[in-house]
């Protein structure tokens, strides 16, 4: 076999039949033969951008790199990154050299933290940078900011490299997964996937010397216009099978993107109703640690990737 990219046959050995999220394509993804997610054996990667729009523990005041790769294993419907995330998209795959240098930039001006967004279909790609990276600086933190549809196996090889678990939980509901994400398993392979990586840290984060979180395990979770009841189940379960103790990130800011703009349920922001609901749940269950967006919070959190730094409004 030639393979189109002789340095991943070298490196990515696993993209040979690639099964490391749950898909399990088993596409031949090194002779440029992409199952799902439409990616080959390339680094593809749309922004290495600092951001500072995430949770205080990870971001503070000055941000963390967060590292967005392009495509993704869900495809869901209402997704704010769909500029990137879409598998349709066309992004130009890069080298490693051209996706280190603007990273090792931004560590330059202070900032430890780097986040891995969506990488749960190029996890060896993100492995590479993270040792690439090692060999710059043995004092980063790495931020595994994943949608939830990951596999056990995979995190496992995971263990030691990854910091901060960050996953978000979706769904409680098979059906709820099938029709906006194209995932009916989502909700057991999610609970799986946050259950390991609970087993892997614990319910607490450890902070350094300067309040940043340094290691353990943040749950989000985006609460939907008309879901509200899984947004309680899922409260639910996390609380009944995981931890009260563990840190949660419930988030306000959805917004309709253009493909769900007329949508009959995702057509609109939560309501205030739908908002406090939510949280009179969080209360009732008892959870003790995390955060929460303010209401009206999605006129903040909107990204534009065709700006050099997505999170950052271009000058007319």
């Amino acid at each position: 076999m030639l393979y189109s990219n002789p340095f991943a046959a070298n490196f990515f050995p696993e993209l040979v039949n690639c099964t490391i999220c749950p898909r399990h394509c088993n596409a031949d993804r090194l002779s440029g033969k992409p199952g799902y997610c439409q990616c080959d054996s390339s680094f593809l990667i749309s922004s290495a951008c600092i951001h500072k729009g995430e949770e205080p523990a990870l971001s503070n005041t000055q941000g963390i790199c967060n590292i967005f790769f392009s495509h993704c294993n869900l495809q869901c419907i209402y997704c704010q990154n769909y500029q990137i995330s879409d598998n349709s998209s066309d992004i130009k795959p890069q080298n490693i050299n051209e996706i280190l240098v603007p990273i090792i930039n931004i560590l330059k001006t202070g900032i430890r933290h780097v986040g891995f967004v969506s990488p749960g279909h190029q996890i060896p790609q993100m492995k590479h940078i993270i040792e690439a990276l090692k060999d710059f600086s043995n004092n980063l933190t790495f931020v595994y900011n994943s949608n939830g549809y990951d596999l056990t196996e995979t995190l496992k090889s995971l263990e030691g490299m990854i910091d901060i678990y960050l996953p978000d939980f979706k769904y409680i509901n098979p059906y709820t997964a099938k029709l906006l994400s194209g995932a009916e398993d989502y909700p057991e392979v999610a609970k799986k996937a946050i259950k390991e990586m609970y087993f892997q840290k614990g319910a607490y984060l450890a902070y350094d010397d300067n309040g940043l979180a340094e290691s353990g395990l943040i749950i989000r979770h985006l609460i939907l216009p008309g879901h509200i009841e899984e947004s309680k189940n899922i409260l639910k379960y996390i609380a009944g099978e995981i931890s009260t103790s563990v840190n949660i990130s419930i988030m306000s800011q959805y917004y309709p993107i253009p493909r769900v703009a007329n949508h009959p349920i995702l057509g609109r922001t939560i309501t205030f109703e739908e908002y406090r609901d939510v949280f009179d749940e969080v209360e009732r269950l008892g959870f003790t640690n995390g955060w929460s967006q303010e209401f009206g919070s999605h006129d903040n959190y909107l990204p534009n990737f065709n700006n050099e730094n997505p999170f950052i409004p271009k000058k007319i």
